[in-house]
């Protein structure tokens, strides 16, 4: 099996919002696997990958795609851990087809996100994982950080 990695293309819109909602739902969030499929993510997702502020890597096995992973730059204001650095890399939408896990595919798609990143001079990035994935982030140099939300209205 020899599998691939592409750039995403504005045309993977749909793929990326099936892939997030599979995500979602693997991980048990119902909620958010719903809202992956809204025309308000959709709309959003089409927006940023037009714009170029969404890239990635579709992987693909034969031509046909078994995962994939997004990647933003989003400015951040400096750290104390991080004194210089004005912006962060941030990936989301990791998935892969549940009968294509276990070959190393996520592996190869984060190594060319670390280059992504890299080459636009990003050198912090930021992800959020499930419970699942975090050992094999952690494998990959990723460590835990504590990040909390609240919903303003």
């Amino acid at each position: 099996m020899t599998v691939t990695l592409r750039p995403v293309a504005p045309s993977d819109c749909d793929l990326i919002c099936r892939h997030r909602h599979d995500m979602f739902q693997a991980a048990g969030d119902h909620k958010a696997a719903k809202a992956a499929l809204t025309p308000a993510y959709r709309n959003w997702q089409q927006h940023a990958l037009q714009s170029g502020s969404y890239f990635g890597f579709i992987a693909e096995v034969d031509g046909a795609a078994v995962g994939g992973v997004g990647l933003m730059v989003v400015d951040w204001p400096p750290h104390q851990l991080n004194p210089d650095v004005l912006q962060r890399g941030y990936v989301l939408n990791v998935f892969v087809e549940p009968e294509h896990r276990g070959q190393g595919i996520a592996k190869d798609m984060m190594a060319a996100s670390d280059a992504a990143f890299q080459k636009r001079n990003v050198t912090h990035a930021v992800l959020t994982a499930t419970d699942q994935a975090r050992p094999i982030y952690e494998k990959d140099g990723w460590q835990q950080t504590a990040q909390m939300a609240k919903e303003i209205r």
